[in-house]
């Protein structure tokens, strides 16, 4: 089983960032270096963790890992303002983190999961030096309709009125309704519920607010990269639960991005097929850096 508590050869280190400490999991290239770097942002309620799987793979492939926890989230020092959580302002603060890498010699290659793939989006408008830019299981705007969204709103109702407590343990009763939670290590549970209560508060409702309203900002990012010349990669799962794959593959056509689809997945490849992912990601990079 592939989850946030796989081994990698990765270790724990603090970034500089504008908000404090940015925690992050870095692991050099092995062997012959490729002289890039995969900065990967989580999604919402994520953390560096969630590429627990990709590390090792990506690492070996020459390319150097540097997964982050965002602004706010679990072991990441956070702004006060729920405004300073959105997409365009987490955007600026993954753009210094990029600028700081390239400055270094290292060509980066951005990748966002999820939530976090608005805010690398927002990082890439704000003009982050890369060298390429991966969306994956993220989508043109607002998340739309459905079981996720309705779990979001409710949640914030919980999260203002009762807590960060209280909004765990209805997260957890939501995880209990499906038969796949019982299955679960008890570790990796305790995780999860670990880095929620220690994610800010603030940053939670920011993001969720901002999940809620993020305009479509496609037509810009495909401005953006044309004129930089940043290639892009749109990869999700057939049957992601969030913005759906039709959506996801829309986005890639009016990018003009590769779109990659892979059969079976949900909303976290990295996770639940990471082996099918890196046969997606790795050979697109290398293309990128050739």
């Amino acid at each position: 089983m592939h989850s946030q508590l796989s081994p990698h050869r990765a270790h724990r280190v603090d970034l500089p960032g504008r908000h404090g400490p940015i925690a992050a999991l870095r692991a050099p290239a092995a062997g012959r270096d490729l002289g890039a770097t995969a900065l990967l942002v989580p999604g919402y309620t994520g953390s560096k963790e969630d590429f627990a799987p990709l590390v090792d793979p990506i690492s070996d492939a020459g390319v150097e890992v540097v997964a982050i926890d965002l602004p706010g989230q679990y072991e990441s020092s956070g702004p006060p303002l729920e405004s300073d959580y959105r997409p365009e302002a987490l955007g600026a603060v993954v753009a210094e983190l990029a600028a700081k890498l390239a400055a270094d010699g290292r060509r980066v290659l951005l990748l966002g999961h999820s939530f976090g793939g608005l805010v690398a989006r927002g990082a890439v408008v704000a003009g982050a030096p890369v060298s390429g830019l991966t969306l994956m299981s993220s989508g043109p705007s607002e998340l739309p309709p459905g079981t996720r969204r309705t779990a979001l709103d409710y949640g914030e109702i919980v999260l203002r009125e009762q807590g960060i407590e209280a909004a765990v343990q209805v997260n957890e009763t939501r995880y209990a309704l499906n038969p796949a939670w019982r299955s679960v290590p008890q570790e990796l549970k305790d995780f999860y519920r670990e880095r929620f209560v220690r994610s800010s508060p603030v940053g939670l409702l920011g993001m969720g607010e901002a999940l809620r309203t993020e305009p479509d900002l496609v037509a810009k990012l495909a401005r953006v990269a044309r004129s930089g010349g940043i290639p892009c990669l749109v990869v999700c799962g057939e049957l992601d639960d969030a913005w759906s794959a039709a959506s996801q593959r829309d986005m890639a056509e009016r990018l003009d991005a590769d779109f990659a689809v892979l059969s079976g997945v949900m909303h976290s490849p990295n996770t639940e097929a990471p082996d099918a992912l890196l046969a997606t990601l790795l050979p697109t990079w290398r293309a990128w850096l050739s």
